[in-house]
């Protein structure tokens, strides 16, 4: 595994003359502006057993470098399918917060799950924060298919909910999914509704992004697709003006990621971006000062 590039940037210092209580306040309101994420570029497989095990790992390396929270790519869990073990998948998810809880390590875990309230089968991040508290789940949108009068693919097999965002540590995040981001008109039925940008409308600072896109070994993958997905994350992060975490599976490993695994300024700019092959696990800390 490569160590992914590590930034760490320190608080300012306090003004004179201010008494210890304002210190202390300033301090902890100067800590919630930062956020030290964790890019996980890792295999995943349709065997939850050994996903769990990679995501595990991944949790190790986010602990032992002092991340705040850890972003897994689509369906890294379950496995990007819908015909998948529930049951497992539950046991597996609980261990796995159990486990980030204790450290005080935020996840943004991509899963396939249904949920217990509808029954139907959603496409997923989930957010816990660094106690284990569930603070919600973002569902695909933009759900691949057909580009026939009647779709057919996974835009029949999992349902979506309304976009929304999320409070961490202070700060106002969301989440999108793979085409949520770049809505690929190869393979989406559906309208680009920008949701990149209606997330920067609703306040949200940073955007974690998972992804499991197709990919192959041929030059219409390797600088097409991948060029499309670069410069949509490019231009997304800076036409709304925020943060953009990013983590692809990297299955099969000897060939490049469907897309770019890192950390997007504002600007539009990588201050993070790992290699474009096998597994890897970049931090970087997020300074919104």
């Amino acid at each position: 595994m490569v160590i992914g590039l590590t930034v760490i940037i320190l608080a300012g210092s306090v003004l004179a003359g201010q008494n210890t209580e304002q210190k202390k306040t300033d301090s902890k309101e100067k800590t919630k502006m930062k956020l030290t994420v964790a890019v996980a570029q890792i295999p995943e497989t349709k065997d939850i057993s050994k996903n769990a095990e990679t995501i595990s790992r991944a949790i190790d390396f986010a602990i032992k470098n002092k991340a705040d929270i850890l972003l897994t790519p689509e369906g890294s869990l379950s496995g990007y399918t819908s015909q998948f073990d529930q049951r497992k998948v539950s046991e597996a998810l609980e261990k796995i917060v159990s486990k980030a809880a204790k450290a005080n390590l935020a996840l943004a875990l991509g899963t396939c799950y249904r949920e217990k309230d509808d029954g139907k089968c959603y496409n997923q991040i989930r957010f816990y924060d660094g106690r284990g508290n569930f603070l919600g789940f973002h569902s695909k949108i933009l759900r691949c298919g057909t580009m026939t009068e009647n779709p057919i693919g996974e835009i029949n097999e999992f349902a979506a909910r309304p976009l929304r965002t999320y409070q961490l540590d202070g700060i106002t995040i969301g989440g999108l999914i793979c085409n949520d981001m770049w809505a690929n008109p190869q393979c989406t039925p559906m309208p680009d509704t920008h949701l990149s940008h209606q997330l920067s409308g609703m306040g949200a600072k940073i955007i974690f992004h998972s992804i499991n896109g197709g990919r192959s070994d041929n030059e219409w993958s390797k600088n097409v697709i991948w060029n499309f997905h670069e410069m949509n994350l490019r231009m997304r992060a800076q036409a709304g003006k925020v943060w953009v975490v990013t983590a692809d599976n990297c299955v099969p490993t000897d060939i490049p990621c469907s897309a770019p695994s890192g950390v997007i300024n504002p600007n539009g700019n990588w201050t993070l971006k790992l290699p474009s092959k096998g597994e890897h696990i970049g931090i970087y800390t997020i300074d919104l000062e």
